[in-house]
């Protein structure tokens, strides 16, 4: 049923989606060094260290986290200026000072990190994708430790994480945990990992309790690159990571995801960045293949064909 759609896949111009076909469908994970030489590697690099390290989606933070997720060989010194930039950043005094206060306008006067009715309000999907792209690219150092030391010291209750300053948000938010539930899984905190990972099981990563209905329509709605946006697709590639794609809970979503599927592959249904060589919010140094309804994305493709092979549902 898929052998059309690898094969065109690993016919592929571009060596990352070749690299990606490779390692997460036929199990060959050799092949980095092309990686390294391809085109949307060298689009990622040529000015990374212009814009700001948070620069949406152009800065340090952001190239990382696509080097990392293209299969960007590990280890290489090249990077260790962004590296630099990246946590000089996430471990800055600013995010170590917890600050009590009771009201969202309260903790806006105040620099540090809010902490709300014993809840921290941290945007810790920021650290947590560097801790995923620093280990993923072999660039780890003891600063990592930090990186995980704060993930850890704002989980909620719950097994999260959550920005929302309102005091009354008493549950985690799909996007600020998913990434911080990576990032601790890959430097080996497993079982802080494995409670995030409830945030999305308890949900069937899609799903309301309550009615069974999509929590939001958009997380039907696939994309690439993930950025901090949470789609169903995004959340099965955490699964895998962990290991989880055979829990039961992760059934439906898996379901979700196949009937996303078009002749040629899947869809780019959203789209949050701009192709463009100007520093500007929201612009982004590659074109990562455009939106449609009816027409595949070779990097969305990639990524489902990775899962449903993971969960034991491709079948050739």
């Amino acid at each position: 049923m898929y052998g059309p759609i690898v094969e065109r896949l690993l016919d592929s111009p571009e060596p990352a989606i070749r690299w990606k076909v490779r390692a997460g469908v036929l199990g060959e994970p050799d092949g980095r060094d092309e990686v390294r030489d391809s085109p949307v590697v060298r689009r990622l690099l040529h000015a990374a260290e212009r814009p700001g390290t948070y620069a949406k989606w152009q800065g340090p933070h952001w190239v990382l986290a696509s080097l990392a997720d293209l299969g960007y060989p590990p280890g290489d010194p090249a990077l260790h200026p962004l590296r630099e930039q990246v946590l000089a950043t996430w471990l800055d005094e600013t995010y170590r000072k917890d600050v009590e206060v009771a009201t969202k306008a309260a903790a806006y006067r105040h620099k540090g990190v809010a902490l709300i009715r014993g809840r921290h309000r941290a945007h810790a999907s920021q650290q947590g994708n560097a801790l995923w792209s620093l280990v993923t690219l072999g660039l780890a150092d003891e600063r990592c430790a930090e990186l995980a030391g704060l993930l850890l010291r704002w989980q909620w209750p719950d097994g999260g994480w959550n920005c929302d300053l309102d005091p009354s948000a008493a549950s985690s938010s799909f996007c600020e945990t998913l990434l911080p539930m990576r990032g601790l899984w890959r430097c080996g905190v497993q079982d802080a990992a494995r409670r995030a990972a409830e945030v999305f099981l308890t949900r069937r990563l899609a799903f309301r309790r309550s009615t069974g209905e999509l929590i939001r329509a958009e997380f039907a709605k696939l994309h690439y690159p993930l950025y901090w946006h949470y789609d169903v697709l995004a959340g099965l590639k955490g699964m895998a990571e962990l290991g989880l794609l055979g829990d039961p809970r992760c059934a439906d979503a898996l379901d979700l995801l196949e009937s996303l599927r078009v002749a040629d592959g899947w869809p780019a249904h959203a789209r949050f960045y701009r192709p463009s060589n100007e520093v500007a919010m929201h612009h982004d140094w590659v074109d990562w293949g455009g939106t449609s309804t009816r027409r595949a994305n070779p990097w969305v493709t990639a990524d489902a064909l990775t899962v449903l092979r993971a969960a034991g549902r491709l079948d050739g």
